[in-house]
């Protein structure tokens, strides 16, 4: 009994020893060599492999022996890839009743070149994705490990898994686009492609990512995932490459940014790119971009770059749907101004919505003689297929200070096609009251308020040498303002009247208005059959003749104009009675070279009176020919004729004769002079010709005495005198 107990003690322990050896140490054989060969055959028949002793280790909690050899080599017509350890499991119940059934088998490598890895699985597995994996990658290294399952009846499943890590990979997706550099780990299920832990360069700029998945779809494959950088500097190329696609009318200069972007595409056996969609979070350190825009009249300190600073975006694209929305500040000017913003472009169409808070930056509108350091622009609109500009809402604010336009379109000439109204109610520069609304009413608009100072607004007609008119409407205006103000001194009231556009012209006006003083302001225009007739009589001229900058100390004087325009041809003839000036530069240098010091005196000190002054020019294009220009007053008269080529070259001639010569000369004429002047014409001085010429800003003037008056200057003089 004690031998059959130590007996069973001694196999017992025996057991024990084994179990524990096989399962801490193991064992090595060959005799397996065959089965994992025939079961790598089973997946492809042209894969072979060459194996040295394979290890045994047990495991007796699963009854099963876990089989490991390292070293081998993995062999495909000529290609080889070494391995690092093939391991599999053998249920202890296959080997007793003699089957031998491997449920798995797990293949390490050793660090592959990628093409090797690449060609090698091509050899016999020409799959899509390795085809494209293969044209892709250039260069990097890959360790990998393959996990294949067996059925029941020892064939691969096809939920096999390979995964593993790359290292220093390069790839050329497009020829625009280099990508280096790239770590990561991947795994590989069926037609899934998982990478994670990516570190990348792109086009020499460094990023990162999460997660990103290739998922085939029938001959497209499925990516989508997320990548993420710090800040990185942008060069022109790369924002050329990677922006001007979404925003073409952006011309680049600096670039500074961080942000994390989820994207995802289609990419076709061409490697061509589709359904691209992008949802990014951006943080913009700095942005500058070229100003295209000529803003000098709205902001006065305007810089030649316009730069972003501390920009937070949200930038969505799907498809050719982007949009954009951002806040953060703006550099226009001096100071830095808060800028947020919505830009959604969709095909061709492009809408936005702004708003720019301006804080301690001028801003301005000369044509109405608006100035404020702190306002709110709030705009909103659209572009259409057209090149048509729609801005559904423009609107400026600045406490109890508005300018407001609504339903503005215009077109790709930036002229207005459509309009629903502007209203205007501010104080401006000069301390007086604009309250004003232009609004559409059915088939026509109304321009009707209580004041509006027109100073300014005049000022700029004037000096403006655009001759288009932007207006682009075929309507009727109605006017009906309450006061206008001319300048500081001078108002008119109850100003009203109509004015017809087609084509972008007048064919038709008729204004009326009231000094204070009981003088009246009339302006019409008539046209019939292509012939336009205008009009303009104002009983009190000194608000308009003194605006103009050559001429200073103007007092008095009522005007009459009188034009006719066919053809673009246009003969025009502007009078002005009884007034009086101070200073004429031009007629002041032509006095004092004459030796006339004694009236050149009189013309900058007291002032000179002319009873009337009459132009009788024509307007063809650039040019003013200048028929006539006669002046007669108590001291001296003017005659002169000559051309104007705008922006280039003035052209005049004339004559200039104190009133003592004039009282001379025709006293001589017999019976006609004494009747005229009288038998006392006084010592008389010599008149003088002269000439004018240059350009605008380098004028030359010369001067020559004469003895004699030509014919011309004396028959105008007595047309001038018989009238008076």
């Amino acid at each position: 009994m004690k031998i059959a107990f130590r007996l069973l003690f001694v196999l017992f322990f025996f057991v024990i020893i084994s179990i524990s050896y096989l399962s801490i140490v193991g064992l090595e054989t060959e005799r397996f060599n065959n089965q994992i060969s025939n079961k790598i055959k089973n997946f492809d028949k042209k894969l072979d492999i060459e194996l040295k002793k394979i290890k045994l280790v047990l495991d007796p909690f699963k009854f099963k022996l876990k089989i490991k050899t390292v070293g081998s080599k993995l062999k495909s017509h000529e290609n080889i890839i070494e391995i690092e350890s093939i391991k599999t499991q053998i249920s202890l119940k296959s080997i007793i009743d003699n089957q031998l059934l491997i449920e798995n088998i797990e293949i390490s490598s050793k660090s592959l070149e990628i093409k090797n890895l690449i060609s090698f699985l091509r050899s016999f597995q020409n799959t899509p994705e390795l085809f494209v994996f293969d044209k892709i990658v250039k260069k990097g290294f890959v360790i990998a490990e393959i996990k294949l399952e067996f059925d029941s009846n020892g064939r691969v499943k096809n939920d096999y898994i390979i995964n593993g890590f790359l290292k220093d990979v390069r790839l050329n997706i497009l020829e625009k686009y280099d990508f280096k550099n790239l770590d990561l780990i991947f795994e590989y299920k069926k037609n899934d492609l998982r990478l994670s832990d990516l570190v990348f360069s792109l086009n020499n700029l460094k990023f990162f990512s999460e997660n990103v998945l290739f998922k085939r779809d029938k001959n497209k494959y499925l990516v989508e995932g997320n990548i993420n950088h710090k800040k990185i500097d942008i060069n022109k190329k790369n924002f050329d490459l990677f922006f001007k696609p979404f925003l073409p009318e952006i011309t680049f200069e600096k670039l500074r940014f961080s942000s994390n972007n989820l994207f995802s595409f289609k990419l076709n056996n061409k490697f061509r790119i589709n359904d691209f969609e992008l949802d990014s979070k951006v943080l913009v350190d700095e942005f500058s971009i070229i100003n295209k825009l000529n803003l000098k009249n709205f902001f006065p300190n305007a810089k030649k770059d316009f730069n972003f600073s501390n920009h937070e975006l949200s930038i969505k694209y799907i498809k050719d749907d982007l949009l954009i929305n951002g806040k953060g500040d703006i550099l226009i000017q001096d100071k830095n101004d808060i800028l947020e913003y919505s830009i959604n472009k969709k095909k061709n169409t492009f809408r936005f919505k702004s708003s720019l808070k301006i804080e301690n930056n001028p801003i301005k509108i000369d044509i109405l003689n608006y100035k404020r350091d702190n306002s709110l622009i709030q705009f909103e609109g659209y572009t259409n297929k057209k090149d048509e500009i729609f801005i559904k809402l423009f609107s400026l604010k600045e406490k109890e200070n508005q300018i407001e336009i609504k339903k503005l379109l215009l077109n790709k000439k930036y002229e207005i096609v459509k309009l629903g109204s502007i209203s205007l109610d501010f104080i401006d520069e000069e301390n007086q009251k604009n309250q004003i609304k232009f609004n559409a009413v059915k088939n026509k608009y109304i321009l009707n308020g209580s004041s509006f100072n027109a100073n300014k607004f005049i000022d700029e007609l004037i000096s403006n040498n655009k001759n288009s008119i932007f207006f682009n409407i075929d309507t009727n205006i109605e006017v009906n303002i309450d006061k206008i103000n001319l300048d500081n001194e001078n108002d008119l009231s109850n100003f009203k009247g109509n004015i017809l556009l087609r084509n972008k012209e007048i064919i038709k006006a008729n204004l009326n208005g009231n000094f204070l003083d009981n003088k009246n302001l009339r302006f019409t225009i008539n046209t019939n059959n292509g012939n336009k007739i205008t009009t303009l009589y104002v009983d009190k001229a000194e608000p308009l003749v003194k605006r103009y900058k050559f001429i200073k100390g103007f007092e008095g004087g009522y005007l009459d104009f009188y034009s006719q325009k066919k053809n673009n041809l246009s003969k025009s003839t502007i009078k002005i009675y009884n007034f009086k000036l101070k200073e004429l530069p031009l007629l002041t240098k032509i006095l004092t070279l004459a030796s006339l010091q004694g009236i050149a005196d009189i013309l900058s000190g007291e002032g000179i009176r002319f009873d009337e002054f009459e132009m009788n020019f024509q307007n063809k294009n650039n040019l003013m020919t200048i028929d006539e220009i006669y002046s007669i007053g108590p001291a001296i008269s003017i005659l002169m004729d000559g051309y104007v080529e705008k922006n280039k070259l003035i052209s005049l001639r004339g004559t200039l004769v104190p009133a003592t010569t004039i009282n001379k000369a025709i006293g001589s004429i017999p019976v006609l002079g004494k009747i005229l002047v009288g038998t006392k014409t006084g010592e008389g001085v010599f008149g003088v010709s002269f000439k004018i010429k240059g350009p605008p800003k380098n004028l030359e003037t010369t001067v020559n005495p004469i003895k004699t008056l030509t014919p011309r200057f004396i028959t105008r003089t007595l047309e001038k005198i018989k009238k008076n």
